[in-house]
């Protein structure tokens, strides 16, 4: 009686990130959350995610997938995360 309760913090969880992905061009953001969506940003729009630590988020990029971002417990619930500035930074650490 009560039991249940002490069972339930013992199991491991993969938190959770509630942010917004947030598309601040003209062009449309093709991406790829493997496991979960595959959702194009519009342009100019904000989009809601809620995923686990550990999710990749690719760019898809002339039939490539460029890894932008990988959710992690640092990031605050209600984040603004700008994916153009994601994808400048992985493409200039392609270059490099």
């Amino acid at each position: 009686k009560g039991l249940s309760i002490e069972k339930n913090k013992k199991k491991p969880l993969t938190p959770q990130r509630a942010f917004y992905l947030e598309n601040n061009t003209a062009q449309i953001i093709p991406l790829q959350i493997p496991g979960v969506m595959n959702p194009n940003l519009k342009p100019f729009s904000r989009s809601g995610v809620d995923l686990k630590n550990g999710q990749k988020i690719f760019l898809s990029l002339r039939n490539k997938k460029v890894l932008i971002f990988t959710v992690t417990d640092t990031i605050v619930h209600g984040t603004r995360i700008d994916v153009a500035s994601l994808i400048n930074k992985a493409l200039n650490e392609i270059e490099n």
